[in-house]
């Protein structure tokens, strides 16, 4: 039976990835960023998705339900989960429909079972409970996922996200084995420094802003037992009528804005995670997924945003060392994206996979015995042996270059301008059968 694990973003600021694992027999594999996925009958070697990554938990859980029928309850759940509040709603409009939904009318819980309707439901009473406690924060539900609120409202509730994540992959029959990378009831935020030291802060800020009125850094909210209010932004981003840990400006709300770009001032030289007062911070990989890495034959670096979906999974302590000391990977490989976005503008090849093998040793931790302590870095082949790239990409591929590097390219043999499930297939197996 095959395990599945994801790596994800969660929105705007706050970051929780995830690991993709998975296995056939003596044979497994890891991806990060979450994008390259397989199904569950591995024994038939099929992969069944292949995508851009949207940012959020919710979306990758989504996307990690069973296909089926139109009319199915299934469906219903997923169409649920998925829905967002319209963005053209007034703010008034927005808490009628939810109010709809808390109070099982909508016609969005046409079809569901009334065990799974009613354990939905209950945790978005809880959820609309939490808010009305927090009423002065002015909640806004436009653009609202009902899906992350669901998923918020466990993790509240249980105050645990990989029990959050458990209950949500139950209900969709999802099937998904989930480990986060971070473990933490409180959001962390992710932000970049440019080679200019200039300085963006959150996921949206760094690949996609949506607004022009600049975030500011809050000091983190304590609760009345002295904890920290998960429900508060404890990432240190706020804005005037926005929901940090909601918020609705996600890469999968706006299409217009994933195809046009306002450039970056300078490239991205390192990213990092801040605390609530906007200080650096190092937190700790969850153990689990440094173990996982020890058991797996192969890691693949898929498809998505370089800076903020797949390097945040990377800039852990002991992530690099764990990958370049594995005695069981036998490949590391990286699925080039097609083309550029607004945090690669201008990358070649070379440059992604420079990207990851510099991240990857600036948080490899040199043990404190040796000649002299000192302190060398790993070659890139230890991070990334294996290349794989269309075509028709848009991002230079310098084979000779990586090759020197000691990376192997192969060209999905496929003539789209985007990878499909038999491309992938046939590459990854091809190179499988070459490292055992």
């Amino acid at each position: 039976m095959l395990s599945v694990l994801r790596l994800t973003v969660r929105t705007r600021s706050s970051f929780c990835p995830f690991l993709t694992m998975g296995g056939h027999r003596q044979r497994s594999f890891v991806s990060l960023e979450g994008l390259l996925l397989v199904s569950r009958k591995w024994l038939e070697n099929t992969l069944i998705k292949l995508d851009r990554c949207s940012g959020d938990i919710r979306s990758r859980l989504i996307r990690l339900i069973p296909s089926a029928p139109p009319s199915s309850s299934l469906d219903a759940i997923r169409t649920l989960l998925a829905y967002r509040l319209p963005t053209n709603y007034t703010e008034k409009q927005a808490r009628e429909e939810w109010r709809d939904i808390v109070e099982g009318k909508s016609h969005l819980w046409h079809g569901i079972p009334t065990d799974r309707k009613e354990t939905i439901r209950g945790f978005l009473v809880y959820f609309e409970s939490e808010i009305l406690k927090r009423a002065h924060k002015n909640f806004n539900f436009l653009n609202g996922s009902i899906g992350n609120y669901f998923l918020a409202a466990a993790q509240g509730f249980f105050r645990s996200l990989p029990s959050a994540i458990f209950l949500f992959s139950s209900i969709t029959n999802s099937g998904a084995n989930i480990l986060p990378v971070i473990i933490t009831n409180h959001t962390v935020t992710i932000a970049v420094e440019l080679e200019n030291d200039e300085r963006l802060v959150g996921q949206c800020e760094i690949s996609h802003p949506v607004r022009k009125q600049p975030a500011t850094l809050t000091p983190p909210i304590i609760d009345s037992v002295g904890q920290y209010d998960e429900w508060s932004p404890i990432d240190g981003v706020s804005q005037r009528q926005g929901n940090v840990m909601f918020e609705h400006g996600s890469k999968e709300n706006d299409n217009a804005e994933k195809d046009s770009y306002e450039p970056l001032h300078s490239r991205i030289s390192r990213l990092l995670y801040i605390n609530a007062y906007g200080m650096e911070i190092h937190p700790s990989p969850n153990p689990e997924y440094i173990s996982t890495l020890g058991v797996v034959d192969m890691l693949v670096y898929s498809c998505g945003s370089l800076w903020t979906s797949i390097i945040p999974c990377l800039a852990l302590r002991g992530v690099g060392s764990a990958i370049a000391r594995s005695r069981s990977l036998k490949t590391k490989v990286l699925l080039l994206n097609t083309e550029n976005d607004r945090e690669t503008e201008g990358y070649t090849a070379v440059d992604y996979v420079l990207a990851i093998a510099r991240t990857l040793n600036d948080t490899y931790e040199p043990q404190a015995f040796g000649i002299g302590n000192a302190w060398t870095q790993y070659p890139v082949s230890a991070f990334i042996t294996d290349l794989i790239y269309l075509k028709k990409t848009k991002v230079h591929v310098d084979v000779r270059k990586l090759a020197a590097l000691g990376v192997k390219c192969t060209e999905a043999e496929v003539d789209e301008s985007k990878f499909n499930v038999a491309s992938v297939q046939k590459a990854v197996e091809d190179i499988l059968s070459k490292s055992l």
